[in-house]
């Protein structure tokens, strides 16, 4: 390996809700060259757009300095909102195209300021269709639906702090 290449930080995200909305959970799997970070949680009523949303932002807050990512995620709302529609609803104070208020503004503006730090390549991949990393984040998201429901233990690499600031986002 060329030794000048910078590494990319590859991070694959899933959310998860049983009802929507309902219980639900986020995952994220990082890996760095060896080195791997699971993180996972979930909250006891939300929707799955939220936790698509919150998967993404709880891995970059996980991050101590800016590098260079590809955040892999099977949600095309994550993925259309940060590289097409925020622009526009920022324009438009937070309005859509419609005029109607965004959904879930607050972690927009989170997820936002997180991404500015880095540099982000955003890659759709096809949820259950065998790719393991996208396999493993689905597999993360609902552990964080179990550990709502009482049946596992929380994660214990989230950032301090991360979900008392989401849970302070509103709903």
């Amino acid at each position: 390996m060329d030794s000048t290449k910078t590494k990319t930080l590859e991070i694959w995200t899933d959310g998860a809700c049983k009802q929507n909305p309902g219980p639900g959970g986020w995952g994220a799997h990082l890996v760095y060259g060896p080195h791997t970070l699971d993180l996972y949680g979930g909250e006891a009523m939300t929707t799955n757009n939220r936790m698509e949303l919150t998967a993404v932002i709880v891995a970059l807050s996980a991050l101590k300095k800016p590098c260079e990512i590809t955040v892999h995620l099977d949600s095309q709302y994550v993925k259309n909102g940060i590289e097409q529609w925020l622009p526009g609803w920022i324009r438009k104070g937070w309005k859509t195209a419609s005029g109607k208020p965004v959904k879930n503004e607050a972690l927009w503006k989170k997820l936002s300021e997180l991404s500015s730090r880095h540099s982000i390549r955003w890659l759709w991949v096809k949820g259950h269709a065998g790719n393991p990393g996208n396999e493993r984040a689905d597999e993360l998201a609902n552990w964080g639906v179990e550990v709502v429901r009482g049946e596992r233990e929380a994660c214990g690499s989230i950032p301090p702090g991360i979900l008392e600031e989401l849970a302070g986002l509103g709903k």
